[in-house]
């Protein structure tokens, strides 16, 4: 694989990358300077990359690595930044969905990091089980399992028992939730 190639593939994984990054931090800008950082270690680090292998799970796991590496710096310094300048304050769409997007986005805030990771990597950024599990460096089962009890608990703190419940009458929505 040359070197064009190889920078078309990463910038094809950006949005995916994007997404798991914001769902991770739940902060824009943090989530940019984490793609950042991600593409930076990745391209510093790309002789370490099997060729053949994998280039998305590779990518999502140094993410994921760059992330954890940086809460437990956060919490070692313990800078003191107060929870609102932490909060993401732009406004959603004025569409009735900006109500349903924001009791998603709440919902999702409240689930372990561990299942909300899980189904982020499975049902927004498009990997398998099998790449989500090899992302979070756990078993094929574990990974099933998190998705199954995230949904779960998603649905339950959105107040309904099945996905259809959540985004009712909108057939382009359903069919988004339920691929």
């Amino acid at each position: 694989m040359d070197a064009s190639s190889l920078q078309r593939e990463v910038l094809e994984f950006l949005p995916a990358l994007r997404a798991f990054a914001r769902s991770l931090t739940r902060d824009r800008t943090e989530a940019d300077d984490l793609v950042q950082e991600t593409l930076l270690k990745a391209l510093s680090n790309i002789d370490k990359f099997d060729p053949g292998t994998n280039l998305r799970a590779w990518l999502f796991t140094i993410l994921r690595n760059t992330y954890y590496t940086e809460i437990r710096k956060r919490r070692r310094e313990s800078d003191g930044l107060s929870v609102l300048a932490q909060q993401d304050t732009n406004m959603g769409p004025g569409q009735e969905w900006s109500m349903t997007l924001s009791s998603l986005k709440d919902a999702l805030g409240q689930l372990p990091d561990d299942q909300r990771e899980a189904l982020v990597l499975v049902g927004a950024a498009g990997l398998s089980y099998e790449e989500a599990a090899e992302v979070c460096g756990c078993a094929l089962g574990t990974i099933k399992s998190r998705v199954n009890r995230a949904r779960t608990k998603l649905l339950g703190l959105m107040g309904a028992e099945a996905t259809a419940d959540v985004v009712e009458g909108d057939a382009v929505a359903i069919s988004a939730a339920r691929s």
